[in-house]
């Protein structure tokens, strides 16, 4: 016995079918990517709000100056990492990074500087793994042994860069250099904090543990 062969009306029928649900697929695809991308970047954003809009409990504001707009680490700042390869600074993503700028023979400023980062760091406790610490060194010249044993690798990267390149990235104050300051990067890669020059540890590390109790990515 053959099977009975579709009638051209319900050939036809079907194929409206499959075209109607089309276009709806695609659409429900797109939805998809969209929410995908909205819960990747929802824990920074609600950090962010949380900091900033809600504010902490007693109403106080960061001691750090919010940049704005955000300034994304540039996809042309290449630096030169500890073994003398190059890569993008972009490749920190992922995690909170304090960063200074300084040249290779680092003042007592410099090392200032480099305390208490280190210190804000190990006083996030089990949130310390977060943070990574970056110098951005401006001129390749050597960093004495006594720095290179204080602040080892991977907690503290010293990495060469082009000094129009970072600042061109990273905004002074307006009364102060680019190499007063310690500045906070998001694990998108955005700067979003500059502290201001002669800073005080203590309200960096407040700072710092607020937004790491709000954001769960980094």
């Amino acid at each position: 016995m053959q099977t009975p062969r579709p009638s051209p009306s319900a050939v036809n029928k079907a194929r409206a079918q499959q075209q109607e649900r089309t276009p709806g697929s695609w659409n429900k695809g797109r939805w998809m990517l969209l929410l995908l991308a909205f819960v990747c970047a929802a824990p920074v954003l609600a950090s962010y709000f949380m900091y900033y809009v809600v504010k902490p409990t007693g109403g106080t504001t960061s001691y750090g100056a919010l940049v704005e707009p955000q300034r994304p680490i540039p996809d042309q700042l290449v630096v030169t990492d500890e073994q003398g390869k190059p890569m993008p600074l972009s490749a920190l993503r992922g995690k909170w990074l304090m960063v200074t700028v300084n040249g290779g023979d680092c003042d007592e400023k410099c090392v200032t500087r480099l305390f208490f980062m280190r210190q804000v760091r190990a006083l996030q406790s089990a949130e310390r793994e977060r943070v990574v610490n970056v110098w951005l060194r401006t001129d390749d010249k050597p960093v004495s042994s006594v720095i290179q044993t204080a602040y080892p690798q991977p907690d503290t990267r010293m990495l060469i860069a082009d000094p129009k390149a970072v600042a061109a990235w990273l905004p002074a104050g307006a009364d102060s250099q680019l190499t007063d300051h310690i500045f906070l990067v998001d694990p998108n890669g955005n700067l979003m904090m500059r502290f201001p020059k002669d800073p005080q540890p203590e309200k960096i590390k407040a700072d710092l543990a607020k937004l790491l109790k709000w954001s769960r990515i980094g």
